[in-house]
C-alpha cells in the first residue's frame, strides 16, 4: 500500500514539474520570438509601419509565436509576442514578452 502511495506521489510531483517547465519554455520562446521579431522589423522601419510589423510577425510566426502588438515610433519598433502553452490537459496558459529595437542613440565612449 505504501509503495502505491509513494508511486502516486512521484507521478503527481512529476506532472507538476513538467507543467512548470512547459510554462518556463513558453516564456523563453515568447522572449526569443519578441527579440528576433523586433530586430527584423526594425531593419524594415524605413519602409513603414506595415512592412516592419509584417516582417516582425513573420519572424515571430517562424518561432511559433504570434504578435499581439506592434508600434513603430520613428525608427524604434516595439512588439509584443504571445505563446500559448497547454502544460496539462485542460490547462492553457499564455506567455507574453515585449521587445524594442532601433538604432543606437547617444554618444559612445570607445575604450582607449
Amino acid at each position: 500500500m505504501w509503495l502505491l502511495a509513494v508511486g502516486l506521489a512521484l507521478v503527481v510531483f512529476s506532472l507538476g514539474g513538467a507543467a512548470v517547465e512547459a510554462a518556463r519554455v513558453a516564456r523563453h520562446q515568447a522572449r526569443i520570438a519578441a527579440d528576433l521579431g523586433a530586430l527584423a522589423g526594425a531593419a524594415r522601419a524605413l519602409d513603414g509601419a506595415d512592412r516592419a510589423c509584417a516582417r516582425a510577425a513573420a519572424i515571430a510566426a517562424a518561432n511559433s509565436a504570434r504578435i499581439t502588438g506592434c508600434t513603430l515610433d520613428g525608427l524604434d519598433l516595439q512588439i509584443t509576442a504571445e505563446v500559448t502553452v497547454e502544460p496539462l490537459p485542460g490547462l492553457t496558459r499564455t506567455a507574453l514578452a515585449t521587445s524594442r529595437a532601433g538604432p543606437v542613440r547617444g554618444s559612445s565612449t570607445a575604450p582607449r
